[in-house]
């Protein structure tokens, strides 16, 4: 899946991921290919991103939203 991170002064990070985990408003949340489509608040805490060569990328957040929808994850914080 395609997971993008941005912020409003720009791009944090893009690429393809096997799963990304992030601390949602009612708790922690992981997404998988083939996820439903979700529209979730993001609180402060740690957006862990598992890329496609298995390697964890951690990214610390304040607040912003997560969209997921057809194998995209679209991630806008503030930092």
């Amino acid at each position: 899946m395609n997971v993008s991170i941005v912020a409003r002064s720009g791009p944090i990070w893009s690429g393809e991921s096997t799963s990304v985990v992030f601390p949602s408003a009612d708790g922690e949340m992981g997404v998988l290919a083939g996820h439903v489509p979700t529209l979730a608040l993001l609180k402060a805490g740690t957006v862990r991103v598992k890329d496609a060569n298995d390697q964890e990328q951690a990214f610390e957040v304040n607040s912003g939203f997560v969209t997921v929808d057809n194998d995209n994850v679209y991630i806008v914080t503030e930092l």
